[in-house]
């Protein structure tokens, strides 16, 4: 038996993630050409690397067809319904750090809090007949957070790329978006919502609680998180 880990396959969460375990003792590198998705782990036995896209691995945990996975907590969130059931946060790693935030036109000057947006939006139904749209990827994580806060008469519609462009092309009216510097959103004549923010996200190395975990699994775990300077999960 094999502890399989899943590693963002490409990018800077790559890198750092390897320089992450590396600066631990634990050596992780790429094989083959850059397509070949195929790596290796050295300074400890048992552990197999897997590379997958970030959005991938919360997919894996989920199935058990990977142990351990690091990817950002958005995702996570956003991907896995009750996902604490599901996955165990072993620790997070420092890096890949960005904001999940509500973003409407800077022009709506009216508009600085979620209860501005939840008036708006009211608004904007009485005049057009149709639900604000806000744009994005997140949609669990966006739909929770504006139920939470009694923001209601929207809709979202789906962006897998360039939201911050949805509004210039008028198919929403408002966004739901990663940012790290909100230079991009500033480009785009976009502001952030002063109570906005939904969600802090960084690069967390997790585990699955739906993978099998035989015994020797579960002695390459307790190796590797002392390696790590870890606590495994005591309900495994």
């Amino acid at each position: 038996m094999m502890l399989k880990i899943g590693v963002p396959s490409k990018g800077r969460l790559m890198e750092k993630t390897f320089d992450w375990f590396g600066a631990r003792g634990i050596t992780m590198r790429q094989t083959g050409n850059d397509r070949e998705y195929s790596g290796a782990v050295e300074g400890i036995d048992g552990v197999e690397l897997v590379l997958l896209s970030a959005g991938e691995i919360p997919r894996e945990l989920s199935s058990g067809r990977i142990h351990l996975g690091v990817t950002g907590s958005d995702l996570v969130r956003d991907k896995l319904a009750d996902w604490p059931a599901q996955v165990a946060e072993l620790s997070p790693l420092g890096f890949g750090h960005a904001d999940l935030i509500i973003a409407v036109p800077a022009a709506w000057i009216d508009v600085d809090t979620l209860d501005d947006l939840d008036a708006a939006a009211s608004a904007f139904r009485a005049a057009h007949g149709h639900r604000l749209r806000i744009a994005t990827k997140y949609h669990r994580l966006v739909r929770d957070f504006l139920t939470a806060n009694g923001v209601a008469d929207y809709q979202l519609v789906d962006s897998q790329g360039a939201t911050e462009g949805t509004i210039r092309n008028l198919t929403a009216e408002a966004i739901a978006d990663i940012t790290s510097t909100g230079e991009t959103l500033r480009a785009n004549h976009l502001k952030i919502l002063s109570d906005g923010l939904i969600h802090q996200s960084q690069a967390v190395l997790f585990l699955s609680r739906n993978a099998d975990w035989p015994a020797q699994d579960r002695a390459t775990l307790a190796m590797l998180c002392a390696r790590l300077s870890l606590t495994p999960p005591g309900d495994l």
